[in-house]
């Protein structure tokens, strides 16, 4: 589903906007209003953040609406279990720490897919640290999405892009996830290096939260992660989230006007 939903994107000269927000966050019922409102807002792809307890990469923000959903009670199988209730028509991929899926038994990759999820994103495994493990999700049920960091050589991103599927998550800064005033100013440089060894799409994250933001990537990728700036708009209100994601959606459909 992620490969026809970007072909399509790709056909109608569009980039796509992919959502994230904390499973659980800020409670289970609102999680679920949440991800059917961002669909409905516009956005291509929703990545559902599978609570944990050390999220290392996250930032104050991510970290805050982990600890909530925890409190809620909300692990991987209640993440499926919403996922299953939201009913949703875009391609859902679950982002999480390695320890979270690893705890959750060797079928739990056939229980995502059946529950309505597309695709996978593991932030701590990178390619090469676990052959046994990232053969078991490459070969698994849903679309194995990998990470590039902005340092990543480019014998390495073409590795990296080699052993992924459905698109490639391009970190676009250092550091934990969060919102930031201005891009970096070599992403131009990292994407079109990135764009010279991989034939995926390409999605930039961590630190999109701007219409303005939404405009200079889009210009420049196949697509956009917006994490930080929807979950804090999520801790206000869903409605907050959603009207979040319609302003980065106008922005990101103006480059075809």
């Amino acid at each position: 589903m992620l490969t026809a939903r970007f072909e399509a994107l790709r056909a109608g000269g569009r980039r796509a906007l992919v959502c994230y927000a904390t499973a659980g966050h800020p409670d289970p019922e609102r999680s679920v209003a949440l991800w059917q409102g961002l669909e409905a807002a516009g956005a291509d792809v929703l990545e559902v953040g599978v609570p944990f307890s050390d999220p290392m990469a996250d930032g104050p923000v991510g970290q805050a609406s982990s600890q909530m959903a925890l409190s809620h009670g909300v692990h991987l199988d209640a993440v499926l279990e919403l996922v299953a209730r939201a009913h949703l028509g875009i391609p859902v991929v679950l982002f999480s720490y390695l320890n979270p899926v690893m705890a959750a038994g060797a079928g739990v990759l056939q229980r995502a897919a059946d529950a309505g999820v597309h695709g996978i994103l593991i932030t701590d495994l990178p390619v090469g640290s676990d052959p046994a493990r990232e053969a078991w999700l490459g070969e698994g049920p849903l679309d194995f999405v990998r990470l590039v960091a902005p340092t990543t050589p480019a014998e390495r991103m073409q590795e990296i892009a080699k052993h992924g599927r459905g698109f490639v998550y391009l970190i676009s800064r250092l550091g934990v996830t969060g919102m930031h005033d201005e891009l970096p100013p070599e992403l131009p440089q990292t994407i079109a290096a990135l764009r010279g060894v991989c034939t995926l799409p390409i999605c930039v994250g961590f630190g999109i939260s701007t219409p303005a933001h939404a405009r200079t990537v889009g210009a420049l990728a196949d697509g956009i992660v917006v994490g930080s700036a929807i979950v804090r708009a999520a801790g206000e209100s869903v409605d907050a989230a959603v009207t979040l994601a319609r302003t980065l959606r106008s922005a990101l459909d103006e480059r075809r006007a």
